[in-house]
Formats: structure tokens, C-alpha cells, sequence
């Protein structure tokens, strides 16, 4: 009888979840927004299609007629060192080294009307405002400001689709709600194609933008309703003198016109308000039409009660936060907690209510059974965030994996995404990564889909002979110095890709298929100079490039980085690597150099996202390349320098402060990385279901489980000064190959750290 009852008692402890906190209160969106990290710090949900944020200047992407580097600094739209405001739009990338967006701005101002939006240095000669960081609210889900040039409230909250402003007004009877639609991120003179405004009624408003950016074929249509209605209304054009204007002169367009369009609008809504009136608006997006933004915006926000929506914002990050329960100091919650915030942010939602999407064949399809997502920030992301979603997120890890093969069967090039947003490719970056997250969330159980189509789509990517050199690479076995300026890293990323291939077609047991690409993930030895000991251009007759400097960014065949760091990217098949570098001893003590060298300003000047707070040594904490190194030395004789290295990086390169990223957060990359660090393993190669150990940051973690589970993390003896591992349990069996496996995590159980202030040689 005692057995009859304690089994299904330790079954259903098993598949409990544990009780929600609070953990809300640890999310600070301020993290990142100064220096390199180019986050926002405005009101988004988990994984939301609006992310409704303030703008603090408004820099051109070019100075005549060429690159403006200044505009860098504001892949995000804010940036944390500025003193003013020039408003809130609707749409943000978070943590990018590159950008667009910024659709929608809005910004409310009291007194004589000034539809431009000044400069920093006198903003009251404009529409923008001066605030002060004491008067600024960030939390998740929600933001405030006071604008003090106009003593007005700022507040914003969001729901997946649609923003919500609360402003609270002084009394005045020149209260005014300016709607900017020139303003954008990177933004230029002809970036705006087209706008279109229609007011049907004092309250409501619809209509769309189409931009030419980092995506060239972008529309976005919204909705907008007032909580009062507006007393008068109007626009300025600011179009040039066109050949052709047809017969619209015969009426007066700039007051109370229902009915705008053009390139380049600013429109603005006149009220009267009195002393602490709170004037409310709804915001609602949509990729597909204007009527889809207000059914959007009615079937999300059904009323006008801020509070009630910024409660609902903010109970679904704690339920997202949850998954995840983790103890450890105040500092450490506040980093693990806005890193799963940053995680969560991204890709975002590209379905409307009804499960409409507008896809990269310009049509309106409908998602069937599944959630479209955009946003695909690949060469950053497939590294960590994706394989952390294939933990925490399967669900909608699946449906993204579903929404790459949308991608790809509506591309007219038949290709899956390397970088895409708004039903757009903007082709950033190198590799082909799609495959690595799709043969990873394959291998791991998490996609539902069609294997074999979804292998077929990765094989027809990687065999586009004219994307960025892979026609000589595949003839060549690399891609020549002439023909690339970043032939190495290309030969490398691909190499990489072509073995996740190689696991996913294994699985399917298609061998053919498998030898194929086995074979081609062998490449990147091809790039392998044993006479310097680095990876190499090499030119078309087969001899390596001449001049050659392992620590230069510039003209050596990397993208964003040296060779230093790329020289260790065969994440796939470490041992080979450690082979051709001369064995375990040498290879460990060519990781200690990495760890320890000088690498002079000179070598990074060139490349904008990374500072001296982003590099140890010679390692590049603050770029994607090298994220995986620290745990090559658990492939070596010495893994405990694995362990000291990743709590090194862990307490160096994360603060709990507005300039707290050694980094881009890379839509959530550099975020992953330190969850994954924090709990004490790493998926070093994606594409595999092992995971590294190193050495975790928590006291204890519990994983909660979409299967029901959990999986516990327990650090014993923790401690700043106990960062070395003396042994390791799982579900109390001794762990001593530094490694565990995707089910053991899934299955449920407890990972158990012995910390010590010694190393275990």
C-alpha cells in the first residue's frame, strides 16, 4: 500500500510547476540602452509586434550623400546619455547592429503648435522636450517620463499588437497630439515611399506607411483611436513641388482634410484639456490592412483603462519570467531577469488577430495552426537564443521554425531567411543559419512539422550557388580572397551549417545526404594555414594570402572580427581542431593567450559595436564569433579554466546599470549567453542535443517545463570566490565528461555543482 501511494505522489511532484513570484520587479529595460548594448527601454509583451518606446534625437543615416557614423549609436531610437525626447513610435529592434523602424511617432505638446522637432541643444525651438533619468519609470510592460518643457505625463503600455499612450496634460486650450510620419531609425530623405492618412471620425483614424530600408518593400498599417475626441485637426506637407499633383489643389488639405496622402506628412490633433486630464490613445499595427489594425486594436484593448492593460502586460512577462526561477544575489536577479526579458523580446509577432500575415510575395496569406514570426536576427541568434527557446519556449520555438519555412516557400529565390523582418530579407550578415535552428529544434523534438521538407528547404538554401561565394565553395572547397572580402568567415559559418545539415539528414536516415554535407562541413580546414596556425585567406591558385595580421579586422576575410577569434570556430568538431593546432597542451595554452593578450585599440577601431568593455584579452565577449570558446577547454585536460573563465565574463561583461552590456544584445544573444552561462551549461554546437558545463552563477535554478517538468540547477557552496567545479551530479550520478544531453533536461530532474575555490586538476 505505501509504494500504491508515494509513486504517484512523486509523479505529480514531477510534473508540478512551481508557484509564480514576482519577478517583474527584477526587469530593469534600462540595461544596455547606453554605450554598445542598443536596447530600448519602452513598453513591449513577450514577443510583441509593437514596441512602443521614446526617441531621443533624430540623426540622419547620411551626411552629404554619405554614411552617417553618428546614427550608429541609435540602432534603438534612444540612447541613455541624451537629455531630450522627440517622442514615442511603435516599432524597435532591441540589442541590432543595424536598423530600421521606428514607425509611428508620437509625441504630445501643449502651447503654440511646432510640427518640427528642433535640435538637442534648444528643444523648446521644436517639438521635442527636455526629461531628466529622476523622472523616468522602466519597467516591463510599461514606461513614464515627464516632458518638462511642456509639463506633460508620459506613459506607455502595449499589448501583442497595439500601444497605449496616457498623457496628462496641464490645463490649456492648445493641447496638441502630434502624429510624425517622416520619423524613422536610420532614417534618410526618400526612405519614406508613401503615407496615407484617413480620419473617419473624431476619434478614429487609419492608415499606412510604406519605407524603402533595411527592408525595401515595408508597409505597415495602423489604426488609431482618441479617448476624447480632437476640436480641430490638420497636416503639413512636406513634399517637393511634383510634375504631376492633379486636381487635389481645388481643396484646403492642411485643416480638417479627412482624407491625406504623400510622402512626407506630419499631422497633429488639437484639444482642449483641463489642469491633470488624461488624454489616451490606442495605437494598433498590422502587416495587412488597415481594417486588420482595428480589428487588432477591438479585439485587444476592448476600453480605455490604462492601469487594467499595463496589470495585463505585465502579469504575461511574469508568467513568461517564471519559466525560469532562479536565486542568487539581488545584482545577479536583476542581470538573469533582464536578460530573460531581452530573450523574450525577439523574433516578434507577425500575425494579425484573424491569423493574417503579409508575405515576401507581397500577398496576404494566413497562418494555419501557427503563430507567423519575423524579426530573424540569424548570425547572432541561432548561437544560443534559439537552442534556449528549444528549452523554454518549444512551442513557439516550433511555430518559428514554421514561419522560416513560410519564408522559404515564398521566396522567389527559394531561399530560408538569413536576416528578415516585415516580409523582407535584408540579407545581413553571413551564413545560412536558418539550418542550424532548424536542425536543431528537429533533433530536439520541439518542430511538428514536415522533417523532411523542412531538410529539403535547408539543402536547396545551401546549394544557392550564387549567394556569397557558395558556388566556389562547393567546387573549391573554399571561397577565394579575390572573389570575397569575407571569404574566411564565410568558409567557416558554412562548414558549420552544412554539418547541422549533415545531423539533421542523419536523423532522417537520407545517408546520401549526409555524406554530402559531412563531407562539405570538412571545408573549413581548407582556411587552416598549420604554418601560422591560424585560419587564412587563400587565394584562387591555392596559396594563401600574403599579407596577413591574426589581430586586424580590417581586409584579412572576417566579418566582424580577426582571426584570433574565428581561428576557433569549428564549434562542430573541436577535437579535429584541437588536432590540427598541435594537439591538447598547445591548443589549451593558444586559449590562455586569447584570454590574456593586449589587443591594441588600432584592431577594433574600425568596428563600431565593440568597445574596450567588450574584449578580455583578445577574446571578443561583445560580438557573436567567440561565444563558444571559453568551453573549448573542456575538450582539453584543463576544463576548470573553462569554469574561471566563464564566471570572469559573466561579472565583467554584465552589470545591472544602463551601460551593464559589453555589447549589442543581438536581439537577445548576448542575453541567452548568460542564462545559459548562469545555469551552468552551453550549447556549444546547435545542431547537437549536448550541452557543455561550465561553471553556474545561481545558487539554484528550477526550470519550469512546457512538458510539465522541471529541471533544477543546484549550486553547492556557491560562492564569488567558489567558481571551480569539484563534481557533478545529475539526478545524482556522477557527471565526468563536463556534458549532459536535451533529455536530461526535458525528462525532468536535478543537475547538482559542488563549487570550490580550487581548481580540480
Amino acid at each position: 500500500m505505501i509504494k500504491k501511494v508515494i509513486l504517484p505522489c512523486l509523479l505529480l511532484s514531477s510534473m508540478m510547476v512551481s508557484a509564480q513570484q514576482n519577478l517583474v520587479q527584477y526587469v530593469k529595460p534600462i540595461i544596455g540602452t547606453s554605450k554598445m548594448g542598443h536596447t530600448y527601454p519602452g513598453a513591449t509583451v513577450p514577443f510583441g509586434a509593437v514596441q512602443l518606446s521614446p526617441e531621443t534625437d533624430t540623426l540622419s543615416y547620411e551626411v552629404n550623400g554619405k554614411y552617417n557614423g553618428d546614427v550608429y549609436k541609435y540602432c534603438a531610437g534612444y540612447k541613455y546619455e541624451d537629455k531630450t525626447i522627440t517622442g514615442f513610435s511603435h516599432t524597435h529592434f532591441s540589442g541590432t547592429g543595424h536598423s530600421d523602424l521606428g514607425d509611428f511617432l508620437i509625441m504630445p505638446t501643449q502651447g503654440k503648435l511646432q510640427l518640427n522637432p528642433g535640435v538637442a541643444s534648444n528643444p523648446k525651438g521644436g517639438y521635442r522636450s527636455a526629461y531628466s533619468h529622476a523622472n523616468e519609470v522602466a519597467e516591463a510592460g510599461y514606461y513614464k517620463v515627464k516632458l518638462d518643457d511642456d509639463n506633460i505625463t508620459a506613459e506607455l503600455t502595449s499589448t501583442t499588437r497595439v500601444g497605449m499612450h496616457q498623457y496628462t496634460f496641464p490645463k490649456s486650450d492648445q493641447s496638441h497630439i502630434i502624429l510624425d510620419l517622416m520619423a524613422g531609425i536610420y532614417n534618410y530623405e526618400d526612405k519614406t515611399v508613401w503615407t496615407y492618412v484617413r480620419v473617419v471620425n473624431d476619434t478614429l483614424v487609419t492608415g499606412y506607411r510604406q519605407t524603402y530600408g533595411w527592408a525595401r518593400t515595408r508597409t505597415v498599417y495602423f489604426a488609431i483611436s482618441f479617448s476624447k475626441p480632437f476640436k480641430s485637426y490638420g497636416r503639413k506637407s512636406y513634399d517637393a513641388k511634383q510634375a504631376y499633383r492633379g486636381f487635389w489643389g481645388k481643396f484646403n488639405q492642411d485643416q480638417n482634410f479627412p482624407e491625406i496622402a504623400g510622402k512626407k506628412l506630419k499631422m497633429f490633433f488639437d484639444f482642449d484639456t483641463q489642469e491633470g486630464e488624461k488624454v489616451k490613445i490606442k495605437f494598433a499595427l498590422s502587416p495587412v490592412s488597415q481594417e486588420n489594425a482595428l480589428e487588432n486594436m477591438r479585439a485587444e484593448i476592448s476600453g480605455w483603462d490604462f492601469e487594467k492593460v499595463k496589470a495585463q502586460a505585465q502579469a504575461t512577462w511574469n508568467k513568461e519570467l517564471n519559466k525560469i526561477q532562479v536565486t542568487t544575489s539581488n545584482d545577479n536577479k536583476i542581470n538573469f531577469y533582464t536578460a530573460l526579458y531581452h530573450a523574450y523580446i525577439n523574433p516578434t509577432t507577425y500575425t494579425d488577430v484573424n491569423g493574417e500575415y503579409k508575405g515576401l510575395d507581397q500577398g496576404v496569406h494566413k497562418a494555419d495552426g501557427f503563430t507567423n514570426y519575423t524579426t530573424f536576427s540569424l548570425w547572432d541568434t541561432y548561437r544560443a537564443l534559439h537552442p534556449f527557446f528549444n528549452i523554454t519556449q518549444p512551442a513557439r520555438s516550433n511555430d518559428m521554425v514554421k514561419s522560416m519555412l513560410a519564408h522559404y516557400d515564398q521566396s522567389s529565390l527559394h531561399m530560408l531567411p538569413i536576416w528578415s523582418h516585415y516580409a523582407n530579407d535584408n540579407w545581413c550578415m553571413s551564413g545560412y543559419h536558418s539550418v542550424s535552428v532548424i536542425s536543431d529544434a528537429i533533433i530536439k523534438g520541439t518542430y511538428t512539422g514536415d522533417p523532411n521538407k523542412a531538410l529539403d528547404a535547408c539543402i536547396a538554401t545551401a546549394k544557392h550557388r550564387d549567394y556569397e561565394g557558395i558556388g566556389y565553395y562547393m567546387d573549391k572547397g573554399y571561397i577565394p580572397a579575390e572573389k570575397s572580402g569575407i571569404s574566411v568567415s564565410n568558409n567557416l559559418e558554412y562548414s558549420y551549417d552544412d554539418w547541422s545539415i549533415a545531423q539533421l539528414a542523419k536523423k532522417l536516415n537520407r545517408m546520401d545526404v549526409y555524406d554530402e554535407f559531412i563531407k562539405r562541413s570538412n571545408n573549413w580546414k581548407n582556411n587552416y594555414d598549420s604554418a601560422s596556425g591560424f585560419m587564412r585567406p587563400k587565394l584562387a591558385d591555392g596559396t594563401f594570402k600574403k599579407q596577413f595580421d591574426p589581430k586586424d579586422t580590417e581586409g584579412q576575410g572576417f566579418i566582424e572580427g580577426n582571426s584570433w577569434n574565428y581561428s576557433f570556430f569549428v564549434p562542430q568538431d573541436p577535437a579535429s581542431l584541437i588536432e590540427m593546432m598541435g594537439g591538447k597542451k598547445k591548443f589549451a595554452t593558444r586559449l590562455d593567450t586569447l584570454f590574456t593578450m593586449h589587443l591594441p585599440d588600432e584592431f577594433f577601431a574600425h568596428t563600431e559595436d565593440i568597445t574596450r568593455e567588450g574584449i578580455i584579452g583578445g577574446y571578443v565577449h561583445g560580438n557573436e564569433p567567440a561565444h563558444h570558446i571559453v568551453y573549448f577547454y573542456n575538450w582539453t585536460d584543463q576544463p576548470w579554466k573553462t569554469q574561471a573563465q566563464v564566471r570572469h565574463i559573466l561579472n565583467m561583461q554584465y552589470k545591472p546599470t544602463a551601460d551593464g552590456l559589453g555589447g549589442n544584445d543581438d536581439c537577445g544573444q548576448m542575453s541567452a549567453w548568460y542564462m545559459f552561462s548562469s545555469l551552468g551549461f552551453y550549447p556549444v554546437a546547435p545542431g547537437s542535443d549536448v550541452y557543455s558545463l561550465g561553471s553556474p552563477l545561481v545558487n539554484n535554478a528550477v526550470i519550469n517545463l512546457e512538458n510539465g517538468k522541471t529541471f533544477t540547477v543546484e549550486a553547492i557552496k556557491q560562492s564569488d570566490k567558489n567558481v571551480y567545479v569539484e563534481k557533478v551530479l545529475l539526478n545524482g550520478k556522477e557527471i565526468t565528461d563536463h556534458k549532459i544531453k536535451h533529455a536530461d533536461i526535458t525528462s525532468g530532474g536535478k543537475l547538482t555543482f559542488y563549487m570550490s575555490p580550487k581548481p580540480k586538476k
